[in-house]
């Protein structure tokens, strides 16, 4: 009997790393979420595509043709971890290509954008990020692509702080590099034009609460994977990330402002699983706030998988 239940455990595991590797990482879907937070001046709605951990390798087809059926969005932004492989340059901007904004198509990077992307102990991420070993890495083609992104028409918006206009809203923008590898620059941090709707982009979260603590009200990062691993009742595993894991993914409300991070659409190549984690592209649907009460935190609508 005792032979019998083994078996049968080793099994269903079997069977749950065959869906996770061959299914459901592969099973992208759109998600629409709808928040009313926008000023009353200026547009009655901006929609903005969030893309992020894109981690696309040569001849990624299935990817590239999801990110080609999406719908066209006012503003696309992609936070961060496009490749899987250095060699996957090329590829990445090609996919990204079909998606960019009507307004605006912004970006940042992410530590395997920079770095060549290796194995890694999966017992590791249970450990404080600050306590794991550092091992000598292999520099990228973050530069090439950062490049060729720019000559498609995308802004870099690598540790920025600006003032721009979308459709006749004005947005006071900070942009922060990836603070997984220290390289986030707080200094940009801090709002000069509080009469602006302020928008922070960035890879990690763990950014998230210093630009809330600044006064941005929508926040848009990755890096998470949603957890990649979650589990009924448990959620995600590990997030690799400083924030609680009960914040792995989605909308998330800091106070006033709303954090969006996205579960991503890729891993790792290394990695090659997700497990009732769906990968995901989402579609910020921002409306006005009401004029009682001032800004609505959240109004999610339920996932729509496309």
């Amino acid at each position: 009997m005792l032979v019998r239940i083994l078996l049968a455990i080793v099994a269903v595991g079997a069977l749950c790393v065959a869906y996770g590797v061959f299914i459901e990482r592969r099973a992208y879907r759109l998600v629409r979420r709808t928040f009313a937070i926008l000023p009353a001046e200026g547009p009655a709605t901006l929609s903005i595509l969030h893309l992020s951990d894109l981690h696309f390798v040569r001849g990624d087809r299935r990817k590239s043709a999801f990110l080609a059926s999406l719908p066209a969005a006012d503003v696309t932004v992609v936070t961060g971890d496009f490749l899987a492989e250095p060699e996957a340059v090329e590829t990445t901007v090609a996919a990204v290509r079909a998606v960019r904004g009507r307004l605006a198509s912004w970006f940042v990077l992410g530590s395997n954008d920079y770095y060549v992307p290796r194995p890694l102990n999966p017992f590791a991420y249970f450990r404080p990020h600050a306590d794991r070993i550092r091992r000598p890495a292999r520099r990228g083609r973050s530069a090439e692509l950062r490049a060729m992104l720019e000559q498609d028409g995308w802004r870099d918006l690598t540790n920025l702080h600006d003032l721009v206009d979308l459709d006749g809203l004005p947005v006071e923008l900070l942009g922060l590099d990836d603070a997984h590898i220290a390289r986030a620059d707080l200094r940009m941090a801090p709002r000069k034009a509080f009469d602006r709707f302020g928008l922070a982009v960035m890879h990690s979260p763990d950014s998230a609460p210093e630009a809330v603590a600044c006064g941005y009200g929508l926040v848009v990062a990755g890096h998470t994977h949603g957890g990649q691993i979650r589990m009924p009742l448990v959620g995600a595993l590990v997030t690799n990330s400083d924030l609680p894991r009960r914040l792995a993914s989605g909308p998330i409300a800091f106070g006033d402002a709303l954090v969006h991070v996205s579960a991503g659409l890729g891993t790792s190549k290394y990695a090659p699983f997700r497990f009732l984690c769906r990968p995901e592209a989402t579609l910020l649907e921002l409306r006005r706030a009401p004029v009682e009460g001032g800004p609505s935190r959240a109004n999610a609508r339920a996932a729509q998988p496309q």
